[in-house]
């Protein structure tokens, strides 16, 4: 028997070193990778490194005020740190832009930094839209981009094929290193479900809750069974905390889903929406929330921002590490009376901060603003707001200028009625009838104002 295998080794070794289509290298190596695998060290282990960031916003005004700059200096930094840690693939869960219409300085940049990644790195990336986004304008490069190894889904309208992904790294040649990536983007309601007439809220939530389950459950069934998986959204999930200042999805947007809605045999869930960076509990494997990089309001500059890094091998879990985002520009709040605002704007250092102010005075005084604004000013601080609560409302009511600009014309009505009344049995019986009227009056308004324009 061994004399027999050695004839076929031989005979196997005069087909390769005879065939004339192959070069005396080519020839080496075939002998060498069948007959000689000592001198080849054993295969690495599968791994593969992904970067998890969301919610950009580029093209975001705060008060007016452009910060393209700011933008500019954390992709800058984005990248050098996906060059540093070696990152095989960069993940970002929706929300690129502010509006569905970005400005072109908005635009350029985000193409630059494109262009950058792929010129000086071996990172590939995935991109989704979010409720900020328009799904047309962010997707209709795709395919010229999928030649740079960026893959861009705006929306599901033709399949679930473009949504699932994978993913090689470009850095080796083991082939096992790859990575399935369900790359589902922003889904509103009025996407997914037809409309019945007579729904109750909680009857449509659910509805949205089975398509939404339905949609990852078949993404996963199609991912190649033997690689990590990740599922990327762009969606409010029960026990996320928000920060106030992310655009409401459910008021004809998207419901909550819950984090058993997500399918078993995943590895990690890649989410955007909430502006906080976060864990979310209930399931057998990592959900995050990227938050964004950016502070969008004053109480999000409260929070450290963050990226995440995701480590996937055959040898160990799944690995995560926390990489904090640098503060670009600072913002901050000085809040008390005319006094303590004016002590804070003489004695501070506030050279190159964005500052909002938070004026408690007994009465209005005329061109206080402009006062204040000028104190700050004289030590290089940016006031863009000046707040004034008279003292005698001080308790009345928990809505700031920031808060209104936030959120919805609904949350603001019941907020207003419930400071307004004391009395918590009639709260309870009297909101919902008005909140149902108050729907009716902005629904109208809204129908008007579209027929106007």
């Amino acid at each position: 028997m061994q004399i027999y295998s050695l004839i076929n080794s031989v005979f196997d070794a005069r087909v390769i070193f005879g065939n004339p289509r192959l070069d005396s290298v080519s020839r080496f190596e075939i002998y060498c990778d069948d007959f000689i695998p000592s001198l080849h060290p054993p295969p690495m282990k599968a791994s593969m490194r992904i970067l998890h960031t969301a919610d950009w916003h580029i093209g975001h005004r705060l008060y007016e005020r452009n910060r393209i700059e700011e933008h500019r200096q954390f992709l800058d930094w984005l990248l050098a740190t996906i060059r540093e840690h070696d990152v095989d693939v960069l993940i970002v869960s929706g929300d690129i832009f502010d509006t569905a219409l970005p400005a072109s300085e908005a635009t350029n940049l985000y193409y630059e930094f494109l262009f950058q990644l792929y010129d000086k790195s071996d990172t590939q990336a995935v991109i989704t839209a979010g409720n900020h986004d328009s799904p047309r304008n962010l997707a209709a490069p795709r395919e010229f981009l999928k030649m740079g190894h960026i893959h861009v889904v705006g929306g599901i309208e033709s399949g679930l094929e473009d949504c699932i992904i994978t993913l090689h790294s470009r850095a080796g040649d083991n082939a096992k290193n790859a990575v399935a990536i369900a790359a589902v983007p922003y889904l509103s309601e009025s996407e997914l479900l037809p409309h019945i007439s007579f729904e109750t809220e909680v009857e449509r939530s659910e509805r949205y809750r089975e398509a939404t389950r339905r949609i990852y459950e078949q993404c996963v069934s199609e991912m190649p069974s033997d690689l990590p998986k990740i599922l990327m959204g762009h969606l409010l999930v029960d026990s996320g905390e928000e920060s106030g200042s992310e655009r409401v999805v459910q008021i004809g947007g998207a419901s909550p889903v819950r984090p058993s809605d997500f399918p078993k045999g995943v590895d990690y869930v890649a989410l955007g929406h909430l502006h906080r960076p976060q864990p979310i509990h209930g399931a057998e494997y990592p959900i995050r929330y990227s938050g964004s990089p950016l502070p969008m309001t004053f109480k999000e500059a409260e929070y450290t921002k963050k990226v995440y890094i995701v480590d996937f091998s055959e040898s160990a879990d799944t690995q995560l590490k926390e990489i904090n985002v640098p503060v670009f520009k600072e913002l901050c709040r000085v809040k008390g009376d005319y006094d303590q605002v004016m002590v804070e704007a003489m004695s501070g250092d506030w050279s190159g901060k964005y500052v909002e102010v938070q004026l408690t005075l007994d009465a209005p005084q005329l061109g206080i603003g402009d006062e204040i604004r000028e104190a700050f000013g004289d030590r290089e601080g940016d006031v863009l707001i000046v707040e004034l609560q008279l003292a005698e409302q001080q308790h009345e009511t928990g809505l700031s200028a920031e808060d209104i600009s936030k959120k919805a014309p609904e949350e603001i009505f019941e907020e207003f009625y419930r400071t307004k009344h004391n009395d918590i049995e009639v709260v309870e019986t009297e909101l919902p009838r008005l909140l149902e009227t108050f729907r009716e009056l902005v629904h109208i308004a809204s129908t008007q104002s579209d027929e106007t324009e």
